[in-house]
């Protein structure tokens, strides 16, 4: 396609980057619901058939962060030379294969490989880092979004699958789940991995869909600002505000494992059914889904450090208001808990994306977020372990998910006293 003629504007499906939206929302959706929504509705069966703790079962995926972090720190410099395609397209057969493995294991250590291994490679290779480093290439003045709309899969995942693979897990079996799941995935995947594409210029098209009249007009400064002032990886880890903001949504993200893993067994513990434990899993994806949306048009419109921080610390009173309410006799105060929380949940991956991309450009995002993702996934593998392990000694859960309530609150603190873009820029 020639550079000089028109193109549709970035609302119009005429532009190919919307597209890639409709495919990272169905990656991350995929990929989400394997490494964590599904995860919790075979704790107990699995538990109960092989004699493993609570802290057995959760190990692998504490594990799977570590193996997530180091596939990662070479995935990013990757997809910004060649693109997500290849890298999804061996994703999906990795995560289907491991998947299908599971089905079949007799062993704990074949579940801390295949579960804390190779499925943490495959979804690696078709998830969060690969799906926004390549969204933040193709948008940037309607970056929050495209990549809201984008994460929107991951919530969806909360609505789509823990419901229907409990009640598939306590029809069939938990061997029948894992094999679902394996087909489930190798079909949603492929279309989306075949789709990708590297960024707009590869293909003489503008960030946002905008048309060459537009970059006539001056349209395309902002993109231009933002290719421009991007900073290396090696640049990047020389500023304060990396390691700020690597520790600021580290503390806000271990809420999200600990509560999706181990919210059924949170709430059977406390006598509500399994069908009521997966319900609330729901009532936090549905508002988490519905509330991207807005989260990413507030953020493309505002200022983002606050709204990050509101995000962060509706998040952490909710898993507050969660442990209050669960142990009590009338479920629905729990359901609130739970969606309230889902509306902090959905501002924690646009604004975290846009954050990243604002700070630190989008030409070498995927290498720049590659760095973080070590640090913050070594911080965040042992939250789920660590609570599990407080729950197999303590004979309850409500201590530690108060600690990873307040660690989101604190996150809320560290992400307003980030600096500002213009000194951060400076001191790049």
């Amino acid at each position: 396609m020639k550079a000089d003629r028109p193109r549709s504007n970035g609302l119009s499906p005429g532009y190919y980057g919307n597209w890639l939206v409709v495919a990272g929302f169905v990656t991350q959706f995929v990929s989400v619901a394997a490494q964590n929504y599904a995860t919790g509705a075979f704790m107990m069966p699995m538990i109960e058939e092989f004699g493993w703790s609570r802290a057995q079962f959760i190990l692998p995926r504490s594990l799977g962060q570590f193996v997530m972090a180091f596939a990662g720190f070479f995935i990013g410099t990757r997809v910004d030379r060649y693109g997500a395609k290849p890298f999804m397209l061996a994703g999906l057969v990795v995560l289907s294969a491991s998947l299908f493995a599971l089905s079949l294991i007799t062993q704990w250590w074949q579940w801390v490989l295949l579960n804390g291994v190779v499925l943490s490679i495959g979804a690696a290779l078709i998830g969060n880092l690969v799906v926004n480093v390549t969204l933040s290439k193709w948008f940037v003045e309607m970056r929050g979004r495209a990549i809201a709309w984008a994460s929107m899969g991951v919530s969806f995942a909360g609505i789509a699958v823990t419901p229907p693979v409990t009640w598939c897990i306590d029809t069939f079996g938990w061997r029948a789940g894992w094999q679902a799941m394996a087909v489930a995935t190798l079909v949603l995947t492929l279309p989306a991995a075949l789709s990708m594409r590297r960024s707009p210029e590869d293909h003489g098209l503008y960030p946002d869909g905008k048309s060459f009249r537009d970059a006539s007009a001056g349209g395309l400064a902002r993109a231009h600002a933002d290719f421009e002032g991007s900073l290396t990886r090696a640049q990047a880890m020389r500023t304060r505000t990396f390691y700020m903001l690597v520790l600021a949504f580290s503390l806000f993200q271990v809420l999200i494992p600990v509560v999706l893993l181990q919210s059924i067994p949170f709430m059977t513990d406390a006598g509500h059914s399994r069908a009521s434990a997966a319900m609330a899993i729901l009532m936090a994806s549905l508002p988490a889904m519905l509330t991207k949306p807005v989260w990413g048009w507030l953020v493309d419109h505002m200022n983002p450090k606050p709204l990050a921080a509101c995000s962060a610390l509706i998040s952490g009173v909710s898993v507050l208001l969660i442990v209050a309410s669960i142990n009590g006799p009338d479920v629905r105060f729990a359901y609130a808990a739970f969606a309230l929380l889902g509306v902090g949940w959905g501002g924690m991956i646009p604004l975290q994306e846009v954050i990243w991309a604002l700070y630190f450009g989008r030409r070498y995002l995927g290498s720049v977020r590659s760095a973080a993702l070590p640090f913050a996934l070594f911080m965040g593998a042992g939250g789920p372990l660590a609570v599990a392990y407080y729950c197999d000694v303590v004979g309850h859960y409500d201590g530690a998910f108060v600690a990873v309530g307040l660690m989101s609150i604190v996150a809320a603190g560290l992400i307003l006293a980030l600096p500002k873009l213009e000194q951060q820029r400076a001191s790049g």
